[in-house]
């Protein structure tokens, strides 16, 4: 193989990381369909926040040439000349909780036009085992007309990604990699830990790395269902849910775990894909869908709770001003994606109330595009009658509270991290 050459597909909170490390080390293309994303790339302006400018701008090149360094581009032609596709696409769910594949399906119809013999193409987006070799190789082979593991290879190196987290970095997060042969999985390991300064694991196989990855998340899910089934029952009984698990924590092998909303693009999404492949084989994944259930109910739960603090505290609930602090799925990132608070203001709108959003961090365009909802980057100056801290931006531990509230007003603190400034705690 020649020098290796490598093609990011998809350049969003995962792609981007990866081809500017990538970029340290290799000749890189980044290629996106989103055009805009490619211009503010192209500039040094990653409105994902995942890069800062000058990082971003210290690995960009101006041409798609062999020379090391990151060209980002919306052209096919550019992607030409590479020897390594790398995939990074979501893998979202659609409205019944079914995965979506389409975005791997269409990437792997970009890569399969320009694979040539000897190319190897892995995939980092997370995906029930055997999506890799059933679902996206034969679409490479059909459009490229190329033999799978004799012309060309493919490879599967899960993503591990943390938006907004800028200590567990890509490049510091010890990574699974696997291929369609054993050699082919050595070639691959080998790029990774090339760049990957916390080491690299080589699965046996690419179902057994597609399953570690897709297991990762459900564990997380299940877990944070537990605390969440734990939060309503003490809720019930008028005990400081917080409190128990710190005092259960004193305890060297407890898991810390905390109630609450559970979004986003990984967490909220990867059980329902190990659920679809169990039932396809005949299998129905009891915990696993229940979990779900259980976290899936928490919108309306939180919803139903702050109703009912409301009245208890005399507060006349019908165009009630409720003012929801964060819309992003976590804090101290832009990322939307999939965030449950927009199912907290959906159950909180039956109810008639007057909602205004806050979130510092985020493209209100994207809010009103993703959710059709409004939301403000600044600290509104109205008084509201109750504030619901849905997201623990930093920026919400220096409100002044006193100032945004009505002489009765309450807090709901989804996050609890307000202590002793809320009335209420999930």
């Amino acid at each position: 193989m020649d020098k290796e050459k490598i093609a990011i597909i998809g350049l969003g909170y995962v792609g981007l990381p990866l081809a500017r490390l990538f970029a340290t080390k290799y000749s890189v293309v980044g290629f996106d369909i989103n055009d805009k994303r490619i211009s503010e790339l192209k500039q040094g302006k990653d409105v994902t926040l995942e890069i800062e400018d000058d990082v971003l701008k210290a690995v960009l090149k101006d041409s798609a040439d062999s020379s090391d360094g990151l060209y980002c581009s919306s052209n096919i032609n550019d992607i030409k000349d590479c020897n390594y596709y790398v995939v990074t696409v979501p893998t979202p769910i659609d409205k019944n909780n079914r995965p979506d594949l389409t975005p791997l399906y269409k990437s792997s119809e970009t890569v399969g036009k320009v694979l040539k013999k000897g190319d190897i193409v892995i995939y980092e987006s997370t995906v029930y085992p055997g999506v890799t070799e059933d679902e996206c190789v034969p679409i490479l082979e059909k459009i490229s007309g190329l033999k799978f593991n004799s012309d060309f290879f493919a490879g599967y190196s899960p993503e591990r990604i943390n938006p907004g987290d800028k200590e567990h970095t890509v490049d510091k997060i010890l990574k699974v990699t696997a291929g369609s042969t054993p050699e082919i999985g050595v070639k691959v390991n080998d790029l990774y830990a090339s760049v990957i300064t916390a080491g690299t694991h080589l699965a046996p196989t690419i179902k057994v790395a597609e399953a570690a990855k897709v297991i990762e998340n459900s564990q997380r899910d299940i877990n944070i269902a537990f605390v969440n089934e734990l939060a309503k029952i003490f809720n019930l009984l008028d005990i400081d849910t917080h409190a128990v698990l710190e005092a259960a924590g004193t305890k060297w092998n407890f898991l810390p775990f905390k109630p609450g909303l559970v979004g986003g693009h990984c967490i909220g999404v990867d059980p329902y894909y190990l659920a679809q492949k169990a039932q396809e084989v005949g299998y129905h994944p009891e915990i696993i869908l229940a979990g779900r259930r259980v976290n899936d109910s928490m919108g309306q739960y939180v919803a139903s709770e702050v109703v009912k603090m409301m009245l208890k505290n005399d507060i006349k609930v019908n165009g009630a001003k409720i003012l929801v602090l964060g819309i992003t799925f976590k804090e101290n990132c832009p990322d939307v994606r999939n965030t449950k608070i927009v199912d907290v203001i959906k159950h909180l709108k039956d109810y008639s109330l007057d909602i205004t959003i806050y979130d510092p961090w985020v493209s209100s365009e994207e809010v009103l595009h993703e959710y059709n909802l409004e939301a403000i980057n600044d600290v509104p100056k109205d008084k509201f009658d109750t504030i619901i801290l849905g997201v623990a931006h930093k920026e919400f531990n220096n409100l002044n509270y006193s100032h945004l509230l009505t002489p009765k007003g309450l807090i709901y603190d989804v996050k609890g991290i307000l202590k002793d400034k809320a009335n209420k705690c999930l």
